[in-house]
């Protein structure tokens, strides 16, 4: 099966999208011409799950009809079918964000990537993996640090691993506005951090880390960077040799594939180095009654039946960005972000998360209707056929730091339009009349 699939709507990549070309994108996505509640459906939830292109579901359904078996086990034709198509993927995806095919692992989502990572410290910790894992052992009083932009899922699991460990965990601060202070950053990252992650993007404010300057003090003290870019690599160029991260994790469903399958991507001499997250089968060379030995990353990693049409569709899904390019992505979303903070902040009684227009941004935003609760603002748009997201968005201590317990929040991508933006603006500036705030 070729994992190969180029738009319908392809331009060259020296022009930049516009909204003819995003109407002709809108083609691929078939759940994007139905109607919601009478309307037209105005997707803006892109940033928790983003829709599939009809070539990325024919490919999941092309697998399970054509090539459907156990991959990396049988000799037969069909298991050396389904196992080309596994690798084959995972070297699209590798080429994907810069890496070399055995530095990427395949895991369920981005929070498993991130589980893997501080289950794998937690058992370097306790003595397993031997000499080589050393490095990644905690003790009590070493520090890992985060930030409080943080998703839950780049915060809890280092939690329980410091509880796990001794370890300390600490977190850099954000201003009133959101922003790292990165002042307090540089005694924060000190000679007894051990561990550095962070979000490449915000969720929540749709800000974008310095990822360079953190990772410069991180690696000054012997620290591992572990980046989390489930909202950088679906929406802009990202190569971890150029950014120098140790870790990074991502998922499919956000970048246009299917759900159930995620990547972690590591550097091959630290993945060689870390003990096993999950046990059992396909992931050994030698098993006896009282021990087993482990083959090499990536297949150390990916114990049991393994996430195979997800894989291939996944492959379907990155070449559709790359053909679509993502320099021109990352250009049109920027545009979309722009113009979404910039009308937000011209309606009354509306307060944007984050960094006002004019500072750099991905296709996100979030804010606050001062007088109804998000969850009522959410309920208002979806009658007009607007899909956004409402609640904490898995980010409470943050919301915290802001004053607020929820907010609502629009996120675009390469399929959406000027007019989606407009159109949810104009409703946005309804709802403090419609509920009678004044």
């Amino acid at each position: 099966m070729s994992v190969v699939s180029t738009p319908t709507t392809l331009k060259p990549a020296d022009l930049a999208i516009d909204n003819q070309e995003v109407r002709r994108i809108r083609n691929d996505f078939p759940i994007l011409s139905q109607q919601v509640n009478d309307r037209e459906l105005v997707y803006l939830d892109s940033g928790a799950t983003s829709q599939n292109p009809l070539s990325v579901i024919e490919a999941e359904q092309e697998f399970y009809e054509q090539r459907n078996a156990a991959v990396h086990r049988g000799a037969h034709t069909l298991a050396v079918a389904a196992t080309d198509v596994y690798e084959d993927a995972r070297e699209t995806v590798a080429r994907f964000v810069g890496a070399a095919s055995n530095e990427i692992v395949w895991t369920a989502n981005a929070t498993e990537g991130l589980n893997l990572l501080t289950y794998s410290f937690s058992n370097a910790s306790a003595g397993r993996g031997g000499e080589p894992a050393r490095r990644f052992a905690l003790n009590p009083g070493d520090e890992i640090v985060v930030t409080e932009l943080e998703h839950h899922a780049n915060l809890i699991p280092w939690q329980e691993l410091a509880f796990r460990t001794g370890a300390v965990l600490r977190y850099i601060p954000v201003d009133d506005d959101g922003g790292l202070k990165m002042d307090e950053a540089a005694s924060i990252i000190n000679p007894a951090t051990k561990i550095v992650s962070f979000t490449h993007a915000s969720n929540v404010l749709g800000s974008i880390t310095p990822v360079a300057e953190l990772t410069e003090l991180a690696h000054k003290h012997g620290a591992l960077v572990v980046l989390d870019g489930c909202q950088s690599v679906p929406h802009m160029p990202v190569d971890v040799k150029v950014l120098d991260v140790d870790f990074l994790v991502f998922s499919g469903h956000k970048m246009l594939g299917p759900t159930g399958i995620g990547v972690l991507y590591g550097k091959a001499e630290l993945l060689d180095s870390m003990p096993p997250f999950l046990t059992g089968g396909s992931m050994i060379t030698k098993v006896t009654m009282d021990g087993a030995e482990y083959l090499p990353s990536p297949t150390r990693f990916e114990a049991g039946t393994q996430q195979v049409s997800q894989a291939a569709a996944l492959a379907v899904a990155v070449n559709y960005l790359v053909e679509t390019g993502m320099e021109r992505v990352a250009d049109w979303e920027a545009q979309l972000g722009q113009r979404l903070v910039s009308g937000l902040q011209q309606i009354n009684g509306i307060s944007v998360l984050g960094p006002p227009a004019g500072i750099e941004r991905i296709g996100l935003a979030a804010f606050d209707v001062d007088g109804v609760h998000a969850h009522d603002v959410g309920q208002f748009l979806d009658d007009r056929g607007i899909a956004v997201r409402v609640g904490h968005h898995c980010a409470q201590p943050l919301h915290r730091r802001l004053g607020l317990t929820a907010s609502t929040r629009a996120s675009t991508y390469l399929y959406n339009t000027t007019d989606d933006v407009d159109f949810l603006l104009e409703a946005v500036a309804g709802v403090r009349p419609f509920f009678g705030v004044k």
